[in-house]
């Protein structure tokens, strides 16, 4: 009786289609044998439907909670939901290692499923985050009887984003293995460690070496954040079982993929969306102004994906494929611009056609669209003693993400910043984004981080866009002056600057703890203690022109309601 409520107040709340059937019979903690022996927890929410088709979630997460509604709220819209927790977790069996037994548990529940008297042979999978990931594991073999996909907030591969720029995402990775194993205490010590603002994480992310790390989050010494730590070059062959981005032009069934601009996996998701289409695909996607678990990204990941399940699982052929049902507007590709002035845009694909420009660093702190003039470089010190704050941007918990008034971070001395006069007219900004920084460094190894701001008429410094690259001897090579040419890929983005606005170009040492310090050493990973600061230069002239690199659209294109 309160499932029926609470699922009736949340469809009316959320907005989603009416529900075709009130009565589900849930049946728990069923036990699914996969090939090796584990066995599985699952549960089947069954709808009072003849020939239902079927949506699969497997998840690290459990199956209760804000789980549980999800998979009412899909079963009373026609689907048998079938929800299983990944071996280690929640009462299935075996050991949690991160992406290994994903195709075989996979495949193994899919062969369960076949053998169930209301399988109807067709079947479809919905999931953010990890939740995302198994799916792409099991995708490329799932055969034609999978038919759609929802990926929110995920990527076929994590390993780009755990090591971006070939640093280590210290923040994501440490807070997730904290997050794993909070699972597993009770719910009450659980609260309130989170009530004292989670000490030992905080001690965790400021500790060296990065080896000790997770037994001071956890009390624990995590297996995976240990090989995570100890095979983080390109060439190690530890990631090739546990990415599936070389199978994607194996997947036929239809892909809806929901993120968001401040998300963790966006660019990864978005060469996703990339290689599909290189396939001839035609993947729906949309990205809002959302963060890695935000509210806000778990509604239109609801409406989104049952919509795209109904359409593809149900052969319903009222609007065709990437229609917006609240507008009725069809475009495979909806994108939110950010910004004062922005909006809902509708694309006929991703990126859409714009003008790469170049914002050039020049003498004064300024950045100008003219060419570079003869200058001295600007200069700053990093000590990693004291390394450089990250403040918002694509972090996991979605309370620290997202856009930040970084005037307290560009006030430090270890940051440098150039920025336009006010903007005369405004200028809008969709596509991937990045950077051509030119150097001169003390130290041979050293991070450099590049962050894109909308400055507002209060002078507010709000965060758009950003990366990071770590350099090192092996990959850089310096110039007879000592000058090296770092390119740094950030985060693609939809803004639009306002009139009025101005645009800057943040650029400093290191971004902590969202990315591990840089010891100055090139010490291992996990294992560097030592630290050491150093001056570093900026180049900016006629012969090194550093510059922001914008693909800026043609300012005639209008938005859409929201």
């Amino acid at each position: 009786m309160w499932d029926r409520l609470t699922s009736a107040l949340a469809g009316a709340a959320l907005r989603l289609p009416p529900a075709r059937t009130r009565r589900v019979a849930v049946t728990r903690d069923i036990p699914v044998r996969v090939r090796d022996g584990v066995i599985l927890r699952t549960d089947h929410y069954r709808p009072d439907r003849v020939d239902a088709p079927t949506v699969l979630i497997r998840t690290p997460y459990g199956r209760g909670g804000p789980m549980r509604l999800l998979c009412r709220l899909a079963a009373e819209r026609g689907f048998h939901v079938v929800i299983q927790s990944c071996r280690g977790t929640f009462g299935s069996g075996g050991s949690f290692d991160p992406f290994v037994h994903e195709r075989d548990d996979g495949l193994d529940t899919l062969d369960w499923l076949r053998r169930q008297p209301w399988w109807g042979g067709a079947f479809g999978m919905f999931g953010a985050s990890y939740q995302g990931f198994v799916q792409w594991a099991l995708a490329a073999d799932a055969g034609t009887e999978l038919r759609a996909m929802v990926a929110v907030a995920t990527a076929s591969s994590t390993r780009d984003s755990t090591y971006a720029g070939e640093s280590f995402a210290l923040d994501t990775v440490l807070t997730w293995v904290e997050l794993l194993q909070a699972q597993t205490v009770p719910w009450l010590a659980r609260q309130w460690e989170l009530k004292r603002g989670q000490p030992r994480l905080a001690a965790a992310l400021a500790h060296l070496p990065l080896v000790e790390a997770d037994r001071i989050a956890t009390g624990v010494t995590v297996p995976f954040f240990q090989e995570w730590l100890e095979h983080h070059t390109p060439q190690a062959d530890y990631w090739r079982t546990r990415i599936f981005d070389d199978r994607l032009d194996r997947v036929r069934a239809p892909v809806a993929m929901v993120s968001g601009w401040h998300d963790i996996f966006l660019p990864a998701q978005l060469r996703d969306y990339a290689a599909l289409r290189a396939t001839g695909a035609r993947p729906r996607l949309v990205v809002g102004p959302w963060t890695h678990g935000s509210p806000g990204l778990f509604v239109a990941a609801l409406r989104e994906g049952l919509d795209w399940l109904d359409e593809h699982l149900n052969d319903r052929a009222a609007a065709p494929a990437g229609v917006d049902r609240d507008t009725g507007a069809g475009a495979p590709v909806r994108v939110h611009l950010g910004g004062t002035g922005g909006g809902w845009r509708d694309l006929p694909d991703w990126p859409p056609p714009a003008r790469p420009t170049r914002w050039h660093l020049h003498p004064g702190s300024a950045l100008r669209t003219s060419s570079p003039v003869p200058s001295p470089p600007d200069a700053f010190w990093y000590d990693p003693v004291d390394p450089t704050p990250s403040l918002g941007g694509p972090l996991l918990v979605a309370q620290r993400a997202g856009p930040f008034d970084n005037r307290p971070v560009e006030a430090r001395p270890d940051v440098l910043t150039w920025t336009t006069d006010p903007l005369e007219h405004a200028v809008e900004v969709i596509g991937p984004v990045r950077a051509e920084i030119h150097l001169r460094s003390e130290l041979a190894h050293l991070d450099v981080f590049v962050r894109l701001c909308d400055v507002d008429r209060r002078g507010r410094s709000w965060n758009v866009c950003d990366g990071l690259v770590r350099v090192d001897p092996r990959r850089f090579r310096s110039d007879a002056t000592g000058a090296v040419a770092v390119p740094v890929e950030m985060w693609p983005t939809a803004h639009r600057f306002a009139p009025g606005h101005r645009v800057r170009v943040q650029v400093s040492g290191g971004a902590h703890p969202r990315y591990s310090r840089n010891p100055g050493t090139g010490e291992p990973l996990g294992a560097a203690v030592t630290l050491r600061g150093g001056r570093r230069e900026i180049i900016h002239d006629p012969e090194y022109p550093s510059a922001v690199v914008l693909p800026v659209v043609h300012s005639a294109s209008q938005a859409s309601p929201s």
